[in-house]
């Protein structure tokens, strides 16, 4: 073959973008997109097999991925890419089938609630429909379900059910038998999410207490509270699950540590990045990025992808929250503030995560 390159001129340019090339995948992609864009390689293929509206603001997305998709385990999340006006654009979602669905029919689920401004969300909503083709991540997440039957608490809010109706829908098909109780905060009870999910399986499931709370439907609003703990049996030998509002999760963390349950025996799932009270008011800098050649100077106020985005550079990432590490990279000198934890890196060479590293002086990253 690489004599017959060497002969024709149009050919040793296609031999160059096959061997030369780091990712083929990349030369070829476009092409095979314009003839079937389930067979592209670069990243997994998926088909919106139909679209369902779950309230007023959320939609489920029902997926066929390409085969060769690795599968999840319940309350996983996955990275989606969209190109929105020529711009390909990825945002973190968790999956809201379980994984036996997957097994058996091929497709999985993603329940999208509409965000006030959100890019993405708003364009799902707007535009994504049956037939039409999206990018998938493989999956990733440490929301998982005990090996051995015991009893679960879930605290849910909002959209924050998602994964819950994932982990609910595959404990059901396990035969689970242990107590298992899901507290849902909901605005009004317009806004339950998976509401036809969740009474079918309580009227299936005996194990099951579901218990949704509309917390503006009351002449008061109603929270979260000692009282609701208090209507879980035995709720000090749960294991918990918190998924929801950053200020949910806080509040159902200080009741449950009040009870006496241990940090290890409550697991919980962010939508949202928790940032770290700062006290040094000592950051930004010159941000070198190395290999791009480009020098910027920052003010403190941006994480360093944002940054490097600001820059007109384009650097691999995913969830935008410090989960899926996708944004992992290489600090070869300064000193970067953890916005998760408060913490700050060492001076040297080091793997960060650019969407949760705040510049503290002037700081080189590999990029």
């Amino acid at each position: 073959m690489l004599s017959l390159l060497e002969n024709k001129p149009s050919l040793r340019w296609l031999g160059k973008q096959l061997f030369n090339r780091e990712d083929p995948a990349a030369f070829f992609d476009p092409l095979l997109e314009r003839i079937n864009p389930m067979w592209v390689r670069q990243y997994v293929p998926a088909r919106v097999k139909s679209v369902v509206d779950e309230t007023a603001d959320t939609r489920t997305f029902i997926l066929k991925p390409a085969a060769r998709w690795g599968g999840f385990r319940a309350g996983q999340h996955i990275t989606i890419g969209i190109d929105i006006e020529g711009v390909r654009r990825t945002r973190t979602f968790s999956l809201s089938s379980a994984p036996a669905q997957w097994e058996r029919e091929g497709t999985v689920t993603l329940t999208i609630k509409r965000l006030p401004g959100g890019l993405v969300t708003n364009w799902m909503h707007d535009h994504l429909g049956t037939g039409d083709v999206i990018g998938l991540g493989q999956a990733f997440g440490d929301f998982r379900l005990p090996e051995a039957d015991e009893p679960i608490l879930y605290i849910a809010g909002g959209s924050g059910v998602t994964p819950v109706l994932s982990q609910l829908e595959a404990l059901a098909h396990r035969g689970y038998r242990a107590p298992v109780t899901l507290l849902y905060f909901v605005r009004t009870q317009a806004d339950i999410i998976g509401a036809e999910k969740l009474h079918a399986l309580r009227l299936s499931w005996p194990a099951l207490t579901l218990s949704i709370v509309a917390t503006n439907e009351g002449d008061t609003p109603e929270y979260l509270n000692e009282l609701h703990l208090d209507d879980v049996p035995d709720v000090t030998a749960r294991r918990c699950y918190l998924c929801g509002p950053k200020g949910l999760m806080d509040l159902a963390g200080e009741l449950l540590d009040q009870r006496g349950i241990e940090e290890g025996r409550i697991h919980s799932t962010l939508f949202s990045v928790p940032k770290a009270t700062l006290n040094d008011d000592n950051f930004g800098g010159e941000v070198q990025f190395s290999r791009s050649g480009i020098n910027v100077t920052s003010a403190g106020d941006a994480v360093l992808l944002e940054t490097a985005e600001a820059a007109q550079l384009s650097p691999q990432h995913g969830c935008r929250m410090g989960v899926c590490h996708q944004c992992s990279c290489r600090k070869t000198s300064g000193t970067v503030i953890n916005r998760l934890t408060g913490k700050a890196s060492g001076p040297g060479e080091e793997t960060i995560q650019l969407c949760i590293s705040v510049p503290r002086g002037p700081v080189s990253v590999d990029l």
